[in-house]
């Protein structure tokens, strides 16, 4: 393994996260205030970075180190509390802002208690810093280096399986020799067999007649211009290049290539940098009609920027022909052909989910084990087991998570929550992250959706989600061995209860699809959650709904994000929940909402989907200033509450129930300058005042520019 990382590791984020909460203006006024001892927070801040100079050695080692992979999750528990301990005291100072209460210092107490926690949280990273020298932790630098091999143009053993992609490759090649130059990108997630493909193509004799020239550059991570100029001219020329100004490399590039008709591969390309590709293609377009730039990479927005480009995406293979390298690399039947082995071995093959390196791993694991029980073993065991030496599984996987910015990282695990095969909905994963503070700030003029959006792109883009497109939906899901990789790298810190009946009391991030009940919570000693968010997947269709221990709320004062299986009658304490941000209480019976709920003033989602029985709003959501996402739709509102209009930060606003008070009228809508979607207006009836009539005609002619839908009207405006 590489003795640096792609992009930093994952909790390199999660400290960046806290450490960028300590030095904001709210938390520096809090210490010039004197309501927070300032050498406890400068304690905490080089605790921070010292810690963060180890974790990438860290995330290396936990593989093969038992001892290293609990000093990751004993870490991962401290910076939890801490930033729960800093989030809380941010929000009381904002909530003592507003109400404008002001303690005596001698008698605030909660001060006194919370820098005792936060003193505890201080002492506990200091310690695990010291077990640096015990454990082998080193501080390295932040790199690009591969953990693997650079690739050859050789082909290595048998192919299967990819005669029709050969065959649509080479038609695309020819379909561009009237171009004097065609790049055409290889497109797959790790482990499919992109570059297998390329060499299938660089090595086919009646492909390569009439090419004057051609070089198979391995690329990696590190897309250096310079450099993958010399090696260009090295491939070329027998290795020879002794030129070192980018100049004269382009300009003995354009010489040799000028033309001629090549065909050079360049591998294992990550880099979406337009201006290094602009820079970097120019020698390359004086070569003769046909030449070819043939990339394979990981990232569907890796390409130059030139006009005959097109990609090709490499799909998974069929069970069969994982088979088929399976059973060639673990030399059977030649070794032994029992029918037995072959059960477990096509077994074994479906968990590789069409990966062909997976299958020519576990087949060479297997190659010299002619036990039933060893195969078995295998097929039992999850594959992160194997140790790093034995499987190039985890590292085909892990080099595209290592390649990821911190904060996809974190959003990218924050997925092993859901089930496999698990249908995605990108607007509700963007507004679970937007509540667990995954998301970077937003750009000047950008919103925090946009923001989201853009995560959840870039995991796309990158592969970490396949979109599906069938005749009835389109949606996304993880690949079975992407998610497996998310389980693996979530550890005990996410739990989806229903698949894991015993939590640990690392949880912080907790799903379920059935009811938890009053012993398995309090065996477990959770109290630390962040999350409680109900899936209703599959597994749940036929069952009873699923509930919640009744104290599980108290006992969890920090949760961001809590949603319910079910629910009849809403908590009073749930005011007690400052640090919430998502709440999603529909298709629930309950009839009335307590007034404590508009005292959430961090909540940024309110999902009251399908609420048959729910008739009223309460009469303080005007106090909810941070709302940006309120969903009534199919819930039988008679009306809306009074003042909605000082909600200035909604964007999305499903429904809006015209009443016939001057506060709960047409008018409050005219306040809402930030929504975007679609929005249903009822009770147009009620519209009887010259300024509501007036709102409406600008809601009418000011549709577009605010990027409104207006849904389904249930009364024509005389």
């Amino acid at each position: 393994m590489a003795e640096a990382l792609v992009a930093g590791a994952f909790l390199s984020g999660f400290i960046n996260v806290v450490f960028d909460r300590l030095i904001s203006s709210e938390f520096v006024n809090l210490v010039v205030g004197k309501k927070l001892n300032r050498q406890l927070v400068e304690r905490l801040q080089t605790a921070l970075l010292a810690a963060k100079a180890l974790v990438a050695d860290a995330e290396q080692k936990q593989f093969g180190n038992e001892l290293v992979r609990k000093w990751l999750d004993s870490l991962k528990d401290d910076l939890y509390t801490a930033d729960d301990l800093l989030d809380r005291v941010l929000i009381r100072a904002e909530i003592r802002k507003k109400v404008r209460i002001r303690l005596p210092r001698f008698l605030n107490l909660y001060n006194r208690k919370m820098a005792t926690k936060i003193e505890d949280v201080v002492k506990r990273i200091e310690d695990l810093e010291k077990r640096k020298d015990s454990l082998g932790l080193k501080e390295i630098p932040t790199g690009s280096s591969s953990w693997r091999p650079p690739s050859t143009s050789l082909v290595k053993g048998n192919v299967f399986g990819r005669d029709a992609d050969q065959q649509a490759l080479i038609k695309m090649l020819n379909d561009n020799n009237h171009h004097n130059l065609s790049v055409i990108s290889i497109v797959g997630m790790g482990g499919v067999g992109k570059t297998t493909l390329a060499q299938c193509l660089y090595n086919n004799k009646n492909l390569m007649d009439g090419v004057d020239l051609k070089a198979w550059i391995c690329v990696s991570e590190n897309f250096d211009v310079v450099e993958t100029t010399k090696n260009v001219i090295k491939g070329i020329s027998s290795g020879v290049c002794s030129l070192d100004s980018f100049d004269l490399l382009q300009q003995d590039l354009k010489e040799k290539l000028s033309k001629k008709k090549f065909f050079i591969v360049l591998d294992d390309v990550w880099s979406e940098d337009a201006d290094k590709w602009n820079s970097f293609i120019v020698p390359f377009q004086h070569g003769r009609k046909g030449s070819t730039i043939l990339l394979t990479t990981r990232k569907e927005n890796v390409g130059p920027t030139v006009q005959n480009y097109s990609s090709y995406s490499l799909k998974g293979l069929s069970n069969d022909y994982c088979w088929s390298i399976f059973a060639y690399n673990a030399s059977f039947p030649e070794s032994n052909g029992s029918s037995e082995l072959e059960g477990i071995g096509r077994k074994i093959v479906e968990r590789c989910d069409g990966l062909p390196l997976a299958a020519e791993t576990l087949g060479r694991l297997l190659r010299s084990k002619h036990d039933a029980g060893e195969w078995n073993k295998i097929l039992s065991s999850d594959i992160w087991q194997f140790s790093m030496t034995d499987s190039k599984i985890v590292p085909a996987l892990l080099i595209s998570y290592y390649h990821l910015p911190a904060h996809l990282k974190r959003c990218f695990v924050y997925c092993s929550l859901y089930p496999k095969d698990y249908k995605l909905d990108k607007d509700e994963l963007i507004l679970l992250w937007m509540a667990e503070d995954l998301l970077q700030p937003p750009r000047r003029g950008q919103t925090l959706e946009e923001v989201g959006c853009e995560c959840f792109d870039g995991l796309v883009s990158r592969l970490f989600f396949k979109q599906v497109e069938n005749e009835f939906e389109k949606y996304f899901v993880m690949h079975d061995l992407m998610h497996d990789l998310a389980t693996f790298l979530a550890g005990d810190l996410y739990c989806r209860f229903g698949e894991i009946e015993k939590m640990s009391i690392l949880t912080r991030h907790l799903s379920y699809n059935h009811s938890i009940s009053e012993k398995t919570c309090s065996s477990s000693k959770i109290e630390s959650l962040r999350t409680l968010l109900y899936i209703n997947d599959v597994s749940s269709i036929g069952k009873a709904p699923a509930t919640l221990p009744r104290d599980i709320l108290s006992k969890n004062k920090y949760l961001r994000v809590l949603s319910f299986g079910r629910l009849d009658i809403f908590p009073d304490s749930i005011d007690k929940l400052i640090h919430l941000r998502y709440l999603n209480l529909s298709w629930s019976n309950i009839e009335v909402l307590p007034e404590s709920l508009c005292k959430l003033y961090n909540l940024q989602t309110l999902k009251l989907e399908d609420c048959s029985q729910l008739t009223m709003l309460p009469s303080g959501m005007y106090n909810l200033v941070n709302l940006r996402h309120l969903d009534i739709r199919d819930t039988p509102l008679k009306e809306m509450p009074k003042g909605m209009g000082k909600l200035k930060q909604l964007h999305i606003l499903s429904k809006f129930v015209v009443g016939k008070q001057e506060d709960n009228g047409m008018e409050e809508l005219g306040g809402l300058l930030n929504l975007h979607g679609s929005l249903e207006i009822e009770k147009l009836e009620n519209v009887v005042d010259a300024n509501e009539k007036q709102v409406m005609i600008w809601f009418q002619t000011h549709i577009l520019m605010n990027k409104i839908y207006l849904g389904a009207c249930n009364h024509t405006l005389a």
